[in-house]
């Protein structure tokens, strides 16, 4: 670490207000506690067959509260078993608790059915107050899962859920959606913005990844944020659209249970990508049975979902299916896909998980591209228009994963491999007829126009494993992890210009094949000396190896020889002074790097606590840019923040709020070229700024609100890095709850929430600032036994919303006269939609 970091590191400490429950709180486990209990009713047939007697049942207590399983373990004959279960299905907790956090939980719970005495008296309504309560133990063997043992008068009751990350100070947000689920998303990657400083725009179509921003990052489709889904990546290695490109759009929101955003690089798990931070997709699906779910609306999107759960099962196995098709808003914007995925998970012995997971998707979408400002003013074209509806694209993903947790002797170990497989195509035009003028040895020819049609395929092949150790030792508890990650991509990837007359291509820009090689090990520990203090951190060993075949590596040749050269291939055998050669070359390269990463916690005090971090992270370098034998072929992060956080829970509403300053350099960045189509190179770039988040829950309702504030500059001429957002603020509501209605044997549920999202004026190119942005999303949604009908719109103030603005030149006149001066254009968002949903419910509880 140099003085220059340690001294940033220390200003930081300086401080703000936040919070993290999971590391403001002690780690002390608590057992969820009944809000609501419902009696069970007495059978007759079982009163007049004399049946009487304790029905014990083993009750899953999901994270925000709710029975999602339910099964009998002492039996007393069906009769008074069904009254059982069906009674306990009301019940409503206040969830268990771990650090602050709340988590799943299971308990046994008794019904008491006694018959009276004297048979003109009623039977006694039966008790289940032993459950209410079940009291902690002194000490538990932590078997490092997201589960605690408690014991009560009945024996053990176990926690159950998966393995949890030690938290890593204010920037670690793991986000439970719980009811904020409810807020309208059109993707899975919108929930990227209940955390603090991400906005998404999308300019090329609902099939296509959403660029993010965070922190301060253009971070694009993913290359400066790694990606996973319960570990598997997301980020494709080698994509010639994006190195990083990450589509999360295979997966369906529904059966997200959980959001894990870590900002910045501070965590020795973190890998390739992490420069702004990580983020991780937790799936599980709480409410069990099967469900039928079907939304229609504006511009004719239909959605069909179907879901399922075993009911006596974990809520990790699951299956999921959706099909969405939409004619879009305005021109070239229709849209249609399919996914799919299923999970199962076994319990092994007391203290093991396994878990096999599958997942397909494809999609088939239109884009609209980007609009020229001066030619909407001159009314040439209209808000929502194409220049060329050839535009749009379409892409596959398959995926497999199995993994495996298991406590042996206390050491948890983890295991996880993984492959997965992608197709992408990309057909897009942002200048329209600039770039193609007339070259000397070229035959003579018009603007053949600007289209570019990209083809990538990935394989991805890996796993990871670690085994995390702990003791006691000066009366607190130690841990020590080492892990390793191991991943193998090959890539293919072409690049195409093609005729806007005929759709013929003429000339190819990029033909590569690469394939890559990255082996990771790591050291993490926790160490607490004082009961007060935590270190955590470690150091993780990185190694990138590439083999890249570029099947193009000629592109010009300045004095050509042979009268029969031709010079409108685009990939020649020739060198630039006329000698033959393939037009191929082959580049290998290699390189390491030790990236430190360390986090001190100091608390909690009376609920708050103070963090400090510092971390190194590493970008491997697109394929396309690799030098033969080149030293580092990787660029380079440097991050630290100091945070404060406050967490408490006062008269039922738990509170969490945090605050922090961070800073992040980067040694070589990427910057997205609209007349390339892909990314380039730029200079070294450094962000500073402070993030304020606060969250509320309570009984009926959850608020989530942060706000973000940035400057993003280049290193050599302090200007500002364009696109990139200096304040971003979101807040997301839901307020819910059973209303004093009840007919048909039912009461009616509500729910009602609100998305709120605002983005300062971006910096352009040539000192121009974009238009700021205002997003208003609400929804509301009725209950009735097995039903629910809602109501969803979007946009709701019709704002007409330009979600990308940029300057560069472009022409999309007829084919002629060019201007290179830079214009600005923009892509438009959606204008207000509205959506209306059903929902059937069968066999859950």
């Amino acid at each position: 670490m140099s003085a220059r970091a340690v001294r940033t590191a220390l200003v930081w400490l300086s401080l703000s207000l936040g919070s993290s429950a999971a590391w403001a709180q002690p780690a002390d486990a608590t057992p969820p506690e009944v809000i609501t209990r419902v009696s069970a009713e007495y059978p007759e047939s079982a009163r007049e067959a004399g049946l009487e007697g304790e029905v014990m049942l083993i009750v899953v207590v999901s994270a925000e509260g709710r029975v999602t399983s339910a099964e009998v373990e002492t039996s007393q004959g069906r009769a008074l078993d069904q009254a059982a279960l069906a009674a306990v299905r009301g019940w409503r907790f206040a969830p268990a608790r771990r650090g602050g956090e709340p988590i799943a939980a299971r308990i046994r719970v008794p019904f008491s059915f006694q018959l009276p005495a004297d048979d003109d008296e009623p039977p006694k309504a039966p008790s289940a107050s032993e459950a209410e309560r079940p009291q902690v133990p002194e000490h538990t063997d932590d078997d490092g899962h997201d589960h605690t043992t408690f014991e009560d008068e009945y024996g053990e009751i176990v926690v159950v859920g998966r393995a949890r990350a030690p938290s890593r100070g204010a920037s670690d947000f793991s986000l439970r959606l719980g009811e904020l689920g409810r807020v309208p998303r059109r993707n899975a990657a919108e929930l990227l913005r209940l955390a603090p400083g991400v906005l998404l725009t999308s300019e090329g179509g609902e099939g296509h990844a959403q660029q993010i921003f965070m922190r301060g990052f253009d971070a694009r489709e993913g290359q400066d944020l790694e990606l996973t889904v319960d570990g598997i990546p997301i980020n494709q290695l080698g994509n010639i659209h994006g190195n990083g490109y990450a589509d999360t759009n295979f997966i369906i929101p529904e059966l997200v249970e959980e959001l894990r955003v870590l900002e910045g690089p501070f965590e020795p798990q973190q890998g390739n990508f992490a420069v702004a931070g990580s983020a991780d997709y937790r799936l599980g699906l709480e409410r069990r049975g099967l469900t039928l779910k079907y939304l229609a609306g504006s511009f004719n999107t239909q959605r069909l979902l179907l879901l399922w759960g075993p009911a006596n099962e974990s809520h990790h196995t699951f299956g999921g299916v959706e099909i969405y098709d939409t004619e879009g808003f305005g021109q070239s914007r229709a849209a249609r896909r399919g996914s799919a995925i299923g999970q199962y998970e076994w319990r092994i012995g007391r203290t093991g998980l396994w878990r096999l997971t599958g997942q397909a998707y494809a999609v088939d979408y239109k884009s609209a591209g980007v609009l020229r400002e001066d030619d909407l003013d001159a009314g040439r074209v209209r808000f929502f228009d194409t220049y060329d509806p050839w535009q749009g694209g379409s892409a596959t993903r398959f995926s497999v994963s199995s993994d495996v947790e298991q406590k042996l002797q206390g050491t948890l170990f983890k295991q996880q491999v993984f492959a997965v497989q992608t197709g992408l195509r990309l057909q897009e035009n942002y200048t329209g007829f600039l770039l193609d003028v007339q070259q000397p040895l070229q035959d003579p020819h018009t603007q053949r126009g600007d289209r570019i049609d990209k083809h990538v395929s990935t394989s991805t092949l890996g796993a990871r494993g670690s085994a995390r150790w702990h003791t006691r030792a000066v009366g607190e508890r130690q841990e020590l992890e080492l892990g390793y990650f191991a991943r193998a991509d090959k890539s293919e990837g072409v690049q195409s210009r093609v005729q806007a007359s005929n759709a013929v291509p003429y000339a190819t820009d990029t033909d590569v094949e690469a394939q890559t090689a990255n082996v990771a090990a790591y050291i993490d520990a926790s160490v607490k000396p004082l009961h007060w203090l935590n270190l955590r951190g470690g150091v993780r060993a990185e190694l990138f190896g590439y083999d890249v075949l570029n099947r193009c590596a000629v592109t010009s040749v300045r004095f050509p020889s042979g009268g029969a050269f031709d010079g409108d291939l685009g990939c020649f055998s020739q060198q630039p002074n006329g000698e033959y050669r393939l037009p191929e070359q082959r580049t290998t390269t290699s390189g390491s790097t030790l990236l430190p990463r360390a986090v001190m916690v100091l608390g909690p005090f009376e609920g708050f606590a103070f963090s400090l971090a510092y971390g190194e992270g590493a970008r491997a370098i697109d394929p396309q840019f690799v030098n033969q034998d080149g030293q580092a072929p990787f660029s380079g992060i440097t991050a630290s923040e100091g945070g404060v956080s406050y967490a408490r829970e006062v008269r039922g509403v738990t509170l969490q709020a945090r605050s922090i300053f961070f800073q992040t350099w980067v040694e070589q960045d990427y910057l997205f070229s609209q007349t390339a189509g892909r990314n380039t190179l730029a200079d070294g770039t450094t962000r500073t700024g402070w993030v304020g988040a606060l969250r509320a829950t309570g009984g009926f309702f959850d608020v989530n609100s942060n706000l973000t504030l940035t400057r993003a500059t280049f290193d050599d001429t302090g200007l500002a890095i364009p696109y990139v957002p200096p304040l971003v603020a979101r807040v997301d509501a839901a307020v819910f709850g059973e209303l004093p209605i009840r007919f048909g044997g039912g009461a009616l549920s509500a729910s009602s929430t609100l998305g709120l999202g605002y983005v300062g004026a971006r910096p352009l190119p040539y000192d121009e600032l974009s238009e700021d942005l205002l997003s208003v999303d609400v929804s509301a949604e009725l209950g009735w036994k097995s039903f629910e009908l809602g109501l969803l719109v979007t946009n709701l103030l019709d704002a007409r919303q330009r979600i990308g603005e940029y300057n560069f030149p472009s022409d999309f006149s007829a084919p002629g006269a060019t201007s290179l001066v830079p214009a600005r254009h923009f892509s438009a968002g959606a204008p207000r939609a509205v959506f209306g949903t059903l929902a059937v419910h069968l066999g859950g509880p």
